[in-house]
């Protein structure tokens, strides 16, 4: 069966999720949706280095709507448009659309107050969504929970981010969210109370319930360093003494203890803080599962042009891709990585 797609969005993400789209044999592109008028117009595909694909890029919300695609794949940033975002979802739901979305992340699992507005949309149009990615997402849900399938005892699961961010070409997340190249004395949006909850509790949360576990809190820590000297990443320049390097946990607690913890460890520079955790390769998704026995897991992550992060853009596109027809098949409402089966990369061994 072949199911009709509309990408809303192609920015990183979006370009990465237009080539899955394409590349999967069950899946046909049947609108692009873009916010800069600059490709409005333009086929949907050189937007994506891919040549001519015959779908040509709108801004016209109603247009792609009104094609009566099976899913939107939804890829436009919400970290500092998150009404925007609210909307877009809950137009295309009541249009009788399903979603597969990258944001806003604390979708993912979210709590029933903040949760209820996109259920009753997707309830309304009969059809559902999924929000999800590599983090938050299947480095954090489906990956630990496997693990966890072959313990016999657990006392803490611990899922972290190791990565290198200096050739993500996103100034707005990376200086405007994550306050990196910013004075130290000033609070980033992402540092502010209870931000790092809403972004990654979700996290904490699934894991919690997939393993039946009760928290008392969820609990936030961080910390930061500065720059030693100038320099400069893909996205712009980083002043000395600015932040450069950012450790932050989500701690679950139990019985005054940290069971479920959600850690980052991001750097612009591998050497700066050289005493944090390092990753495996140039960059990873680590997974420990402390008890009988102890496992460490680590996911590589490397792009075929050999960058890192162009490995966790694609990721989380093809996260959401290869998910569609999971989505489409699923009962009407808001779902949750713990409400569907196995996704897996059906019909892609074998290509280019």
């Amino acid at each position: 069966m072949t199911y009709r797609v509309v990408l809303w969005g192609t920015g990183n993400v979006g370009r990465n999720a237009l080539i899955g789209i394409n590349a999967r044999p069950d899946l046909e592109l049947a609108g692009v949706w873009v916010s800069n008028p600059d490709k409005v117009g333009r086929d949907a595909g050189e937007l994506a280095g891919l040549g001519r694909l015959g779908v040509i890029a709108t801004g016209d919300a109603d247009a792609v709507l009104a094609a009566r695609p099976d899913c939107v794949v939804y890829t436009s940033m919400a970290d500092v448009r998150l009404d925007e975002a609210m909307a877009d979802l809950t137009r295309i739901l009541r249009a009788g659309v399903n979603v597969v979305s990258s944001s806003p992340v604390f979708l993912q699992f979210p709590d029933e107050a903040m949760g209820a507005p996109i259920h009753r949309a997707a309830l309304d149009g009969g059809v559902s969504i999924w929000v999800n990615g590599i983090d938050p997402g299947f480095a954090n849900d489906w990956l630990p929970l496997a693990i966890t399938g072959i313990s016999e005892r657990i006392t803490q699961v611990r899922c972290m981010e190791i990565l290198n961010y200096s050739t993500y070409a996103q100034p707005t997340v990376l200086f405007d969210v994550m306050g990196f190249g910013r004075p130290m004395e000033e609070t980033p949006l992402l540092l502010s109370p209870g931000v790092l909850s809403l972004a990654w509790g979700s996290v904490v949360r699934q894991l919690a319930a997939g393993l039946e576990v009760e928290l008392d809190a969820i609990e936030e820590w961080h910390t930061r360093l500065p720059a030693p000297e100038t320099f400069e990443i893909d996205a712009g320049t980083v002043a000395k003494g600015t932040a450069a390097a950012l450790r932050f946990e989500l701690r679950g607690m139990r019985a005054g203890r940290p069971v479920i913890v959600l850690e980052h460890v991001t750097r612009l520079r591998d050497d700066l803080a050289p005493d944090w955790p390092r990753p495996a390769g140039h960059g990873c998704y680590r997974v420990e599962v402390t008890g009988e026995p102890n496992y460490t897991v680590d996911l590589r992550l490397l792009g075929t042009n050999g960058d890192h992060n162009t490995a966790g853009l694609k990721a989380t596109a093809m996260r959401l891709v290869n998910a569609v027809p999971a989505v489409i098949g699923a009962p009407p409402g808001l779902l949750t990585a713990l409400d569907l089966p196995l996704v897996t990369g059906r019909g892609l061994v074998g290509g280019a």
